[in-house]
């Protein structure tokens, strides 16, 4: 059901970052570099990747081969003169100058190489003056330069550069000819205003110069950086975007960001994708926050006033809401934004607002002021934008919350939440009622009622609700406590703990309030009806079934809104202990919801229905609610719910063979931190079994073992039955029958003690073979009997195929192979009808062996050619390979298979499918079709499904009209896109 929170972590193992998004910059400036001497200008804001960019080039071999010489200008307050472009040449001549041809104008550099003064001419004779003098320096450092070979000069953060460094590029720049290539990079929002690096960037634009100005990364070169630091793996779109929000594609800023949330922990990894525990906020990494604050304190005080402001403000302001969170007067704030403007910390946009330019920035200052003022800032901000039209709800919310002024914090955030609420910002309106019901410290009966009004499926990620658990438990522990509000409070608390899956925990909290809850009431009907839920341990089917009930009886005086949620939960509920009466209650549920008071119960009652269906073996009726709940999800915005219908239409498209690029869309879900854990357990839960059915063991014992280890830990046992049953079927391929039993021991005797049997369709035939392979005969036969009965009165077809599978396999250990022959066919026929080609053709492999057994090799080889073709169409390589040595091994010729998996057909046809659907669209039954084309009637049936499948195409009679528009030619082209007249 849809109601999974927690996820699982490991801890990365960082790398450096990659240099990412920034070739077309680096074959811009190489091609710069690679003609005549160019003076070249790289600049942007710090962090942006002005010293990488420069480092790149220097380790290619164009930037080898120019002899570069690279000098940094150090952020000292009275910088050395040329000392960037000394330490660089110091650097270029570890063992001095001596042996250079310099001529005697070196002697000039005597001041400023002193430890080379024995090697040097002696000094020349005094200048005339000053600018005598410089230029006699920068003709013999010029001199050195050449003597050293440097084909460039690269002088890094010439911002912080002294007078002569800025000097000495343009005196290069304009000797004709020139000596070398000069590249110089900055910061323009750091430049002085006197300095001289303008004229400088006026030669970079001309001819034979270039001028770069680095931008942040997008989305996608955030993502890339992000992979690089963490090997090379997949990182979450929603991550990536987040990150990208948060840092503004500032690579530095995504880099410190990076190791700061590895560092705490709040890296997670969700298949082979990494994602974000909290996603709340990114704490300013320190590197950003040290550069943000040492340019601040550089600023006049009432600039630095002036920046607090605006950081505190965090949004877009007008001058007077920044006067009044300062309290200056008029002209003096004027002067102190004057200040701040020009230090290219804040903008102003057109509309005369001012707002820091990069989100990071602005935290960093705000969380530099001292508790006192920055909450009498927030108070005279909240107090300021209160006469604001239209009323800014948000802003007001936050301001009085940072304030500490709970009464107009509460006022409001509920008022913005109701909004929300009537834009169907369901989320936005859970997250701010959330945030007051835990910060608030509010009385119990208010805690309950705002707690009643979150809709916890719409929360994202697990956060706000493990924080929602204390704040009730602390208002539960105030003294004198009603019984009406406790009640209330731990109703709350219940239904909280349930959606996190802490069953035990939540079913405990329910039993306490239900008795003291009024009679009649939606909470004491939703309370009994949650009672009854299947999930957790240690309540007999039949209790459940009493609460279902108890709820029905008891909803006669609900609105209709709650009395449909009521019928939705009531069917998964009743679906889920195995009871036919399940469906009745389903066939309650409307196609359409009648209003907006419907939606989400609707929407809900289609996405945990269709997985309802999918436990009881009715795929049809999966696609057609999970489809609908995609639908109404998606026009509603219920991204959770569309999330988990997603993920079990992936489970859908794995049991009904459609593998075609499932691999790659199981793999996103798993990393998509929107959906619940169940949804993306279930992801990585594909994901294993795809990889098991390729071969990669390795792989799939971890991804099963994940999902196992995570719904046991949860008290989700019904979900860790089919990892059991995948890891146990891994075990028996290898006679490791051991380990089969052991990793079914526990789900076999979970699922005996609740005896909700329409779970074992997956475990039942596992755990059996397990046993019979352990020579437990008795224990297998007990099993299946008590399999047998607790699937009686039910129509379920993908359990009852399964309990064929096991008497099949008792007939096999038996020593029965006729019937265990006969068995395993009408198994295979069985899931053949679901369809579940995957599991019919093990079923008919294993036919294919019990015919051998009793000496019909011809029978037995027929059916083994078709599984080993079916298998390799389908993409289960493992399996294929097992047939096709078994087909060796008795003379055979096996038929040459696609060996990198499935064939990449995509949304077209194998020439096999496109044979069969001809000939279906032409008329011909399954059986004329196997008789052409020399095929049995059942691959003829699995191939005609996944043409069907992929031409979107439900009936015969679709696929003749799709046929009759153009799109199906014998022998012709294979695509699945129908032909249109144009």
């Amino acid at each position: 059901m849809t109601t999974g929170r927690s996820g699982t972590a490991s801890l990365p193992v960082l790398h450096g970052p990659a240099f990412t998004g920034r070739g077309s910059e680096l074959a811009a400036l190489t091609a710069a570099l690679a003609g005549r001497p160019a003076v070249v200008l790289v600049d942007g804001e710090a962090g942006i990747g002005k010293s990488r960019l420069i480092g790149e080039f220097c380790a290619s071999p164009a930037g080898q081969a120019s002899s570069p010489l690279v000098g940094c200008c150090p952020p000292f307050r009275t910088p050395h003169t040329l000392g960037p472009v000394a330490d660089a040449v110091r650097q270029a001549a570890p063992d001095g100058i001596a042996a250079l041809p310099l001529s005697g104008l070196a002697g000039a550099l005597r001041p400023l190489f002193p430890e080379w003064a024995p090697g040097l001419p002696p000094a020349p004779e005094p200048a005339e003056d000053a600018t005598a003098a410089r230029h006699r320096l920068f003709t013999a450092l010029a001199e050195l330069l050449a003597c050293l070979d440097v084909g460039v000069l690269v002088v890094e953060d010439m911002h912080w550069a002294d007078d002569a460094t800025v000097e000495f590029p343009l005196y290069l720049a304009s000797r004709r000819p020139r000596p070398g290539s000069l590249v110089v990079t900055c910061r323009p929002e750091d430049v002085p205003a006197a300095s001289l690096l303008p004229r400088l960037a006026r030669l970079a634009a001309g001819d034979g110069g270039l001028r770069l100005a680095l931008d942040p990364l997008d989305v996608a070169g955030t993502a890339a950086l992000m992979s690089s630091m963490l090997a090379g793996e997949h990182v979450s779109d929603e991550f990536a975007a987040f990150v990208h929000e948060h840092t503004e594609g500032i690579p530095l800023a995504v880099e410190e960001s990076v190791r700061l949330m590895a560092s705490r922990g709040d890296l997670a990894r969700r298949g082979d994708t990494w994602v974000r525990h909290r996603t709340e906020r990114i704490t300013v990494p320190p590197t950003i926050r040290d550069a943000v604050l040492e340019r601040a304190a550089q600023l006049t005080p009432d600039a630095q006033a002036v920046l607090r402001a605006a950081a505190v403000l965090a949004a877009p302001a007008a001058e007077v809401t920044v006067q009044a969170v300062t309290g200056f007067s008029a002209e003096r704030l004027r002067a102190g934004l004057a200040y701040g403007l020009t230090s290219g910390l804040l903008a102003e946009d057109t509309h005369g607002l001012v707002a820091f330019r990069h989100a990071l920035a602005a935290r960093a200052v705000a969380e530099a002021v001292a508790g006192p003022e920055r909450r009498l800032m927030h108070q005279r901000a909240g107090e300021a934008l209160e006469d604001t039209w239209p009323t800014p709800l948000a802003r007001l919310t936050r301001h009085f919350r940072e304030a500490g002024d709970t009464l107009r914090w509460s006022r409001y955030a509920e008022r913005a939440a109701e909004v929300a609420l009537a834009a169907g910002d369901e989320a936005g309106a859970g997250e701010l009622l959330a945030d007051l019901v835990i910060g608030a410290r509010l009385p119990a009966g208010e805690a309950a009622r705002l707690t009643g009004k979150i809709v916890l499926l719409a929360l994202p990620g697990d956060g706000r609700l493990r924080d929602l658990v204390p704040a009730l438990r602390s208002a539960l522990d105030a003294l004198d406590l009603e019984p009406g509000p406790e009640a209330e409070l731990r109703f709350q608390l219940g239904r909280i703990l349930l959606t996190m899956d802490e069953h035990e925990a939540g079913r405990a909290e329910l039993e306490r309030a239900v008795s003291r809850l009024r009679p009649g009431s939606v909470q004491a009907v939703r309370a009994m009806t949650l009672l009854g839920w299947p999930h957790g341990m240690g309540v007999p089917v039949p209790v459940r079934v009493r609460w279902l009930r108890r709820a029905a009886q008891a909803a006669g005086s609900l609105e209709p809104g709650e009395r449909l949620r009521l019928q939705g939960d009531r069917a998964f509920a009743l679906l889920a202990l195995g009871e036919p009466e399940g469906w009745v209650a389903a066939d309650a549920i409307p196609d359409l919801p009648s209003g907006a008071g419907e939606r989400l119960q609707v929407t809900r009652g289609h996405a945990n229905l269709g997985e309802m269906a999918m436990t009881w073996g009715r795929y049809g009726e999966v696609g057609q609610r999970l489809a609908r709940a995609r639908e109404l999800a998606g026009t509603y915005g219920y991204s959770l719910l569309g999330g988990s219908a997603l993920a079990y239409q992936a489970h859908l498209d794995w049991l009904t063979g459609a593998w075609d690029g499932l691999a790659s869309r199981a793999a996103a879900l798993s990393g998509d931190e929107r959906l619940s854990s169940a949804a993306r357990l279930q992801a990585v839960l594909v994901t294993g079994l795809l990889d098991a059915a390729a071969g990669d063991r390795g792989r799939a014992e971890d991804r099963l073992r994940q999902v196992l280890g995570e719904t046991l830990r949860r008290g989700a046992v019904e979900y860790a039955l089919e990892p059991a049953a995948a890891l146990a079927r891994l075990a028996l391929a290898d006679a490791e029958a051991e380990s089969a039993l052991k990793v079914t021991e526990d789900p076999a005797r979970i699922i005996a003690q609740k005896g909700t049997w329409i779970w074992a369709a997956e475990l039942a035939p596992a755990r059996v073979e397990a046993l019979a392979a352990a020579g437990r005969d008795e224990e297998a036969e007990s099993l299946v009997r008590r399999f047998t009965q607790g699937l009686r009165g039910r129509d379920a077809p993908a359990p009852k195929a399964a309990l064929l599978l096991c008497r099949a396999i008792l007939a096999e250990a038996r020593g029965e192979q006729r019937r265990a022959a006969t068995l395993f066919g009408r198994a295979a026929a069985a899931w053949q009808a679901l369809p579940r080609p995957y599991d019919a053709l093990l079923a008919r492999e294993r036919q294919a062996r019990a015919l051998l057994a009793t000496d019909r090799p011809e029978a037995a080889l027929a059916v083994l050619t078709e599984v080993q073709l079916g298998l390799s169409e389908l993409g289960a390589r493992r399996d294929a390979d097992r047939v096709a040595r078994t087909m060796r091994e008795r003379g055979m010729t096996v038929p040459r298979v696609w060996r990198g998996g499935r064939r990449g057909y995509g949304s077209q046809l194998s020439p096999r499918e496109l044979e069969v659907a001809w000939e279906a669209a032409a008329g011909r039954t399954n059986k004329e079709i196997a008789a052409a084309l020399s095929r049995s009637p059942r691959t003829v049936e699995m191939q005609l499904y996944s043409a069907m499948r992929k031409l979107g195409v439900p009936t015969r009679a679709a696929l003749i009209a799709h046929a009759a528009r153009g799109g199906l030619t014998p022998g012709g082209p294979l695509s699945a896109e129908p032909s249109h007249p144009r």
